[in-house]
């Protein structure tokens, strides 16, 4: 690529964006159902799986802030986004060399240095860019959900085929290829505009929230935001750590593990395809995406029958995808243009922290109780509803977030 790309379309930049999405899921596609059965594969039990998994978590903290900030520093998103990746492919390769549980916890965490900002900045470079051309978030994003499905189902019918131990080699792979999408995302066409593209399109008309700044971490409403957001998020520890180890002790096949969170994702992106049309504010979605989470592990807590799975899996759609859609639009609308990465950063901290916390207590709680394991996430997400609720106050936000402002092109 020559280092003036010429400026695309909004269609192009669209397409070149939802590519990268595309390939940068397709390998955590693989990575969060199957990389706890790769670490049992390499004899770690249940206690090192979830400390292993949550290295990231905690590596995340000082890793995100430097790469976000430093990316709105020299207003280099896409240069990031590419050093990011193209070092994450030779991580996760040192990942799959590593032998023994401390040597594979050591090179996680180098891997996870260059791997963790990759989403936050992702994200920050979408928001920005596609609000140049009026574009929705959500519709590009669900691409990455798309290929999330391709990445899980398809690891899973080779988890049939390939030894275990091979599984992360489909992650360096993947990476691989996020590298090369990464080199192809198109620079910023022009100074960007405000927008609630999270959700929807610019409203120009509609009342705009004051920007949390210079420090965005010190408002009210967005740490309150941020941490309803974190403790949903991090309800899925369980879920993420132990799921697809469960439904293969109960029996199921690979390909039918696979199919399981395809399912799961496929209602995560329904929302995301509406998501333009939608005119619900920011808290509201957080709200319904805890709710969501809620009914959803209070049920696996019961160790549900098989065929009830299919029907738990759709609530994804609010646990997940709700809670996203609506932690994104809050700092679409909150956080100013040129800090836009460093705002993203410092969600996905909250978020990182949140996770690793969850993560670390998952592999304690699961060892111990099974899947009642389960009710613990349950209350977590609760919590985080409750405080996405007292977020809508006045005192909080400055003013209520339930006029409609999330609407369609």
């Amino acid at each position: 690529m020559s280092s003036n790309p010429q400026i695309p379309t909004g269609t192009a930049f669209a397409r070149r964006l939802a590519v990268f999405y595309a390939a940068l899921f397709v390998a955590l596609g693989v990575q969060l159902p199957f990389l706890p059965v790769w670490l049992a594969a390499k004899g770690l039990d249940a206690g090192a799986i979830g400390v292993v998994l949550a290295i990231p978590m905690l590596v995340r903290v000082p890793a995100i802030p430097l790469a976000t900030r430093q990316a709105d520093r020299h207003d280099a998103l896409r240069g990031a986004i590419i050093i990011a990746a193209a070092a994450a492919v030779l991580g996760y390769g040192v990942v799959g060399l590593a032998q023994g549980a401390a040597a594979i916890m050591a090179a996680f965490a180098f891997a996870s240095a260059f791997y963790t900002p990759i989403m936050p900045l992702a994200d920050a470079y979408a928001v920005r860019g596609l609000g140049q051309f009026r574009r929705a978030y959500g519709p590009v994003r669900l691409w990455g959900s798309l290929a999330f499905i391709a990445g899980s189902f398809g690891a899973g019918i080779l988890l049939d085929l390939i030894p275990a131990g091979d599984l992360i080699w489909l992650i360096v792979v993947a990476l691989a290829v996020t590298a090369a999408a990464a080199g192809a995302l198109a620079p910023f066409a022009a100074a960007p505009v405000a927008s609630d593209l999270a959700e929807g399109t610019a409203d120009r008309a509609g009342p705009a929230v004051p920007a949390v700044a210079p420090d965005v971490w010190r408002g009210r409403a967005f740490l309150a935001v941020a941490i309803a957001a974190s403790l949903i998020q991090a309800s899925h520890a369980v879920y993420y750590g132990f799921s697809t180890l469960e439904w293969r002790a109960a029996g199921l096949d690979g390909a039918a593990i696979g199919a399981l969170w395809a399912l799961g994702v496929v209602a995560e992106i329904a929302l995301f395809a509406v998501s333009g049309r939608l005119r619900v504010g920011p808290t509201a979605l957080i709200m319904i995406g805890a709710t969501g989470a809620v009914i959803r592990w209070s049920a696996m807590a019961l160790a549900p029958p098989a065929a009830l799975l299919p029907i738990l899996q759709c609530l994804h759609g609010l646990s997940f995808g709700a809670t996203h859609l609506g932690a994104i639009g809050f700092i679409a609308r909150a956080a100013p243009a040129a800090l836009g990465a460093t705002a993203q950063g410092y969600l996905a901290v909250a978020q990182g922290v949140a996770m690793a916390v969850a993560m670390g207590v998952s592999g304690l709680l699961y060892a111990r109780w099974g899947s009642l394991a389960y009710a613990a996430m349950a209350s977590v997400a609760a919590a985080g509803g409750l405080l996405a609720f007292a977020a809508r106050s006045p005192r909080l936000i400055g003013r209520s977030d339930t006029s409609p402002r999330v609407r369609g092109r």
